[in-house]
């Protein structure tokens, strides 16, 4: 399954309240939707208006205000992160308002149901768009007079850097989670542009626009390539994006939306929490926020959590409870500018009791900041000959180290650890350099420095990537946070060497006894834009001292696995509550139902519905049984595509239900493991073999080497011996029966398929067509949609047709091609056609069509 699909880039959310709890107001052409809640606070929707757009356009900002039942009190503009909503805020927002804060969580323009152009945090936008809420807030009785603070993680904490430093009379309080300083040397550090981090985070604005930015003709950008974006943002990003380099026009942008140009301006006291697990927003980001912050006097204090943005999946309980207990100090009394500093060590404690390393949390008087200055130091030694390393044309094979959002869940993956080391390192790409055994633990907290020699041997630059590892004594290395430093020399003469200095990432690393630190110097890393000639450069240590930044600091908390266990439950407990409430209140719990235990798919009543009241899928109720090889009909459009996303639980139906084997489809349900899908084509590492993507995914679900039936998947795919050659030189076919034979791993009871067939030629689509066959004949099920008519007649034994969102028709394919009942053949058309006319009845001869495409065009109608 190609990993896009594993994200709903454009989620449409509404609070959906009983009608008893529903007070509809209009004042001023604002239709408010109240609703009681009985945990101490209520909720006020509304539409803000927002700044206009620059051809003068309304800008509406959808936002819910939450109000405890003690007022007045100190309120939170919260802000969300990129790509979401204010939905995704509300388990904050409900921990908020349950001790008391008043807080108005709002979706930013450009996404959900906003309106207006994403301007990426721009001040005359974003900025002003958030000063707008201020002065909304301050107009609140429920809110006491010079109490606000604002909070925000990632985009939302960026947002909130810059409103303390532009509205530093009216912002008292500051919480910003895992957000950036610069976002030039976060996208472009040191030069080299983090490509896949980029895409993927400007991905997340060029979704599928709702309803409404087709409607509204003023919103229009003029380029369908732009989803949401404000045309010049979009165009600044395309036209780096071809380069490798920022144009003049992205670095103002990038400029105007970074923190690090006013954030000496900020005056409130000021919480900074960061991930340790972080490839987009490392550690140094924040670093660079502190001493920005603390430089004009204001207080500050920064904590290093568990997570980020590579593992969202930990720290953000951390990053709530710290947030509270901020503003709880800032409105509670006087802030002291001295904050202490915390941070989560990783691997920092052997349990007596299970025998493995668990997590613990240190604290210091004071926050060292990453770079040595303050920081307690150690010296390493380190050996190893000068190294010629090779960097291939175009950059490929390269080496693998952080994966957009995933680094931080395959590292957590059993079995996944000596695939992913494998991946960050190749031998005659990369040179390394090995300390002696360590003889008493060292703690690494911080950024460690280390003078290098490289000379090209052909160029006047060198793009390199340089990281610090940990060997075990059985020589098993790991990348701590998956981190490399990327440096970009410019200016070299080749065959002379030069002294360069190299801050290596901060990270958070316990090294144990017997254990080695290796340096590593690599000429490709597949996150990162890599020049297009093929290059060697000799690398070599121009000092053989590693100096590791490491921080004298108390245990705060113990790393006994049942305290942290309990701590953990606690705090996610907390963060979790609001959203299950929510939950249950908007949406009727689906219970199991036995009666269709032995059902492979039943679908009733399902609706999706997405923004602006568009219904992809209206009303669709159909059953699959066991052994069918099940084919969805329709036109583009028809909702075939969103109905087996629900199916698979990749997003959640807006009403009707879904079960598979009698239990209900919702994400991460147990039940789908039961099924293999299919879904918006193939995404594999095409530098590695067919059968090494097939592991590497398979290892990635967390289950058991020996259930994944490997040789079988791979004989009814029919790939034979080139499941073990690179797939970069797979043809379109082979990648698309590779993609089948990753459904088929582990042998699901149910097989999903989207578009199996697209893209391929004859002769593929009839081996594509042996493959399904040859599944449904061991016993199993089979789903497929389809717009290719001739195939699934002569590879499905029932259909579904769908029109526009709508079923207009199901079942076996014999029932339904024969509706148009029986049909005259003859051995001899031109004799026949004569013997009529010498009756006197005219005859024609026409082409014959297929009964199911007869069927399909009179079932959809003449407008298709």
């Amino acid at each position: 399954m190609n990993r896009a699909a594993l994200r709903e880039r454009l989620r449409s959310r509404k609070v959906v309240v009983p009608l008893v709890a529903v007070l509809v107001l209009v004042v001023a052409g604002i239709v408010l939707a109240i609703t009681r809640s009985p945990n101490g606070y209520r909720t006020v929707n509304s539409f803000v208006t927002g700044s206009p757009e620059p051809n003068g356009s309304k800008v509406s900002l959808d936002t819910t205000l939450y109000i405890p039942d003690s007022t007045p009190a100190p309120a939170v503009l919260l802000a969300q992160g990129f790509g979401g909503d204010k939905t995704d805020l509300a388990s904050t927002a409900t921990t908020l308002a349950e001790h008391g804060y008043v807080v108005l969580a709002y979706t930013a323009r450009g996404f959900g149901d906003s309106g207006g152009r994403i301007h990426f945090d721009n001040p005359k936008y974003e900025v002003h768009d958030a000063e707008l809420l201020v002065d909304h807030l301050k107009q609140q009785s429920a809110v006491a007079p010079g109490k606000i603070a604002v909070a925000g993680s990632s985009y939302g904490g960026g947002l909130a850097l810059l409103l303390a430093a532009y509205d530093s009379s009216d912002i008292k309080a500051v919480a910003a989670d895992i957000t950036w300083n610069d976002l030039q040397t976060a996208l472009f550090p040191n030069g080299v542009f983090k490509k896949l981090w980029t895409g993927e985070l400007f991905g997340n604005g060029f979704g599928v626009p709702s309803l409404s930015d087709y409607l509204d003709q003023s919103q229009q950008s003029g380029d369908a390539s732009c989803g949401r974006f404000a045309a010049d943002v979009c165009a600044a990003y395309q036209a780096s994006v071809r380069t490798g380099t920022p144009t003049p026009a992205l670095k103002t942008l990038m400029r105007q939306a970074s923190p690090a140009g006013v954030i000496k301006r900020i005056t409130a006291p000021t919480l900074l929490t960061q991930g340790e697990q972080d490839s987009l927003f490392p550690l140094s980001q924040a670093d660079a926020n502190a001493r920005g912050i603390t430089a004009n006097g204001t207080p500050v204090k920064v904590v290093w959590r568990p997570g980020g943005h590579d593992d969202s999946a930990i720290g953000t309980g951390v990053a709530t409870g710290q947030m509270l207990d901020w503003f709880d100090t800032v409105f509670g009394g006087s802030v002291s500018k001295q904050q202490p500093f915390q941070f989560s060590e990783q691997g920092g404690v052997l349990s007596s009791e299970s025998g493995r390393l668990a997590q613990q949390v240190r604290q210091a008087a004071s926050y060292p900041g990453i770079d040595g200055a303050a920081h307690d130091t150690t010296s390493v030694g380190l050996t190893g000959p000068p190294h010629e390393i090779g960097a291939p044309a175009g950059g490929t094979p390269a080496a693998i180290t952080a994966i957009p959002g995933l680094s931080g869940l395959l590292a957590s993956f059993g079995g996944i650890t000596d695939v992913t080391s494998a991946l960050s390192v190749i031998p005659s790409q990369t040179a390394g350099f090995l300390s002696p055994k360590l003889t008493s633990t060292l703690l690494i907290a911080g950024s460690s420095q280390v003078t290098l020699k490289i000379t090209p041997n052909s160029t006047t630059d060198a793009t390199l990537f340089v990281a610090l590892r940990d060997l075990a004594p059985d020589g098993s290395p790991t990348l701590p946070a998956q981190l490399v430093t990327p440096i970009h020399l410019t200016g070299l003469q080749p065959g002379k060497p030069s002294t360069v200095h190299v801050q290596l990432p901060s990270i958070v690393r316990t090294v144990r006894p017997g254990h080695r630190l290796v340096l590593t110097v690599s000429t490709t890393d597949f996150a990162y834009q890599l020049p297009q000639d093929a290059r060697s450069y000799t690398v070599a240590l121009a000092s053989p001292r590693l100096t590791v930044s490491t921080i004298d600091a108390t245990v705060l908390r113990s790393g006994h696995p049942l305290a942290w266990l309990i701590t953990g439950v606690v705090l996610a407990l907390v963060a979790a509550l609001g959203v299950a409430i929510e939950i249950r209140r908007r949406r009727r719990i689906v219970k199991p139902r036995p009666d269709l235990a032995e059902v492979p798919v039943s679908i009733d009543a399902l609706v999706k519905e997405y923004s602006g009241g568009y219904r992809a899928v209206d009303d669709v109720s159909f059953r699959v049984e066991r052994g069918q090889v099940v084919g969805l009909l329709g036109p583009n459009g028809a909702g075939k595509t969103t109905t087996l996303r629900v199916l698979v639980g990749l997003i959640r139906p807006t009403a009707g239900t879904v079960h598979v084997f009698g239990e209900p489809v919702v994400p991460g349900a147990p039940v789908l493991a039961r099924l293999g899908a299919f879904i918006e084509g193939p995404g594999f590492l095409p530098h590695l073999s067919g059968r090494e993507n097939l592991r590497l995914y398979w290892a990635a679900t967390g289950r058991p080497g020996d259930e994944a039936n490997f040789d079988t998947a791979l004989e009814i795919a029919g790939l034979g011996g080139s499941i073990d050659r690179r797939v970069k030189s797979y043809s379109h076919g082979m990648k698309q029966r590779l993609g089948i034979a990753q459904a088929m791993l582990g042998l699901p009871e149910l097989l999903v398929l989207d578009e199996p067939t697209n893209g391929l030629d004859p002769p593929q689509i009839a081996e594509m067509r042996e493959v399904m066959l040859r599944y449904a004949q061991t016993g199993r099920t089979v789903v497929l949609s389809s717009h290719l008519l001739a195939e699934v007649e002569q590879t499905c034994t029932h259909v579904v047709v769908m029109h526009k969102g709508k079923l207009v028709a199901a079942g076996s394919v014999a029932d339904i091609a024969g509706a148009g009942g029986l049909q005259l053949s003859v051995a001899d058309p031109t004799r026949a056609a004569a013997v009529l006319h010498e009756a006197g009845i005219t005859a024609t001869l026409v082409p014959a069509r297929r009964a199911l495409e007869d069927v399909f065009l009179g079932l959809i109608g003449d407008d298709e």
